[in-house]
């Protein structure tokens, strides 16, 4: 790129879906072992604490699969990288 050249510039935001994709499945499955963890040692209280997590982590995946697919269904034949 010369001087010349003007930057390229990014109008929209990218979208980071398949990021976010990723940090839920390492939290749900990190919040899934420290629950068994958890009451393995008969701390019930985190056990819990840890399990809602992982509900919410589950929860979270679902809303990204879904905007994840009305994304493919309005780009047709587009690839996003992992940290778009």
């Amino acid at each position: 790129m010369t001087r010349s050249q003007p930057r390229r510039r990014v109008s929209n935001a990218y979208s980071a879906l398949n990021l976010r994709l990723a940090l839920a499945t390492f939290g749900l499955v990190t919040m899934t072992v420290f629950a068994v963890v958890a009451f393995w040692a008969h701390v019930a209280w985190l056990g819990v604490l840890c399990a809602v997590l992982a509900v919410v982590a589950v929860v979270d995946l679902i809303v990204i699969q879904r905007r994840r697919a009305a994304r493919h269904r309005e780009e047709p034949g587009a690839r996003h990288s992992l940290f778009e």
